[in-house]
């Protein structure tokens, strides 16, 4: 059954008029579809049962999505639901197709809820669809036993009888107290009124800060520049292949292109980064002593 061009109300008189199943023909149809792949027992099938995913698609209007979506979702998984359907297993199609019907749904108004995304888990969603009636029963009990709950003591009880953490139930709080809003909504009616947007902070590098770097890094260049400049020839030759290379080359390699062993390559790299070490030492002294 196609759902483009259709109302919600049109779409409802559509499933109703359609054929109801008795178990053998609803058998009949799982079998030709499950065993030779019979398209027109698969429709036949799903549209029977559509007026089915109509009725539990009605029951989430309340979340504020479209019907003709929610109907639209329904439809995917009643589709689901009859790809997956094992007529062997004893059961009656619509008690199985309930569930697929069921999440699906469930799926898309989690997903359309808020432009934040969360988790979708079992738990989560059990909190998500469970949330507010858990709480009403919750305070109804305690106001008939006398008892007043703060804020932690109800998210507490509703965390353990949901079945999830506390944290989770904190979360989903805030999540179900109010709508998105826009960033680019005005703080007051003035149409010259502030952004919401310009009160959130620039996590971006600062001028000042940026300036710091880029001073200490020449800093650092420039005394490495004089570190280098203390060794010989070929202690900066090994000192730039070992350690200023994207790829370093290995002692072995170094010492086929010098001539040397590999535990002489590995002596020249320690000696140079001691006079490296030296001359470093002796500018950090300066400026030590320039700064007290």
């Amino acid at each position: 059954m196609s759902l483009d061009g259709f109302s919600a109300g049109t779409l409802s008189r559509q499933a109703m008029r359609a054929e109801l199943l008795d178990a053998e023909t609803e058998l009949e149809l799982a079998y030709a579809w499950r065993d030779r792949r019979d398209e027109a027992a698969l429709h036949r099938l799903v549209t029977a049962y559509m007026r089915l995913a109509i009725s539990m698609a009605a029951r989430f209007r309340r979340y504020g999505a479209p019907m003709n979506d929610l109907i639209q979702e329904a439809g995917l998984g009643l589709m689901k639901a009859a790809d997956k359907f094992d007529p062997d297993r004893g059961v009656r199609f619509s008690t199985y197709a309930v569930w697929w019907i069921k999440a699906s749904i469930q799926d898309y108004v989690m997903r359309n809820w808020s432009m934040v995304r969360t988790g979708s888990t079992s738990s989560q969603k059990s909190l998500f669809f469970n949330m507010r009636r858990v709480q009403a029963r919750i305070e109804r009990e305690a106001q008939k036993r006398g008892e007043v709950l703060d804020s932690h003591q109800l998210r507490q009880l509703i965390a353990t009888e949901v079945g999830v953490p506390l944290a989770d139930v904190e979360m989903m709080e805030g999540r179900l107290s109010g709508s998105d809003y826009s960033l680019n909504a005005t703080q007051s009616t003035d149409e010259d009124g502030r952004e919401w947007i310009d009160t959130l902070e620039d996590e971006s590098q600062q001028a000042e800060a940026t300036v710091a770097l880029r001073h200490d890094t020449e800093t650092l260049r420039g005394w490495l520049a004089k570190a280098l400049a203390a060794l010989n020839e070929r202690e900066r030759f090994i000192v730039r292949e070992r350690k200023l290379r994207e790829e370093p080359r290995t002692l072995e390699s170094l010492g086929e292109e010098l001539g040397l062993s590999k535990e002489r390559v590995r002596q020249l790299e320690a000696a140079a980064f001691q006079k490296m070490r030296r001359v470093l030492e002796a500018e950090s002294r300066e400026v030590h002593q320039l700064l007290t």
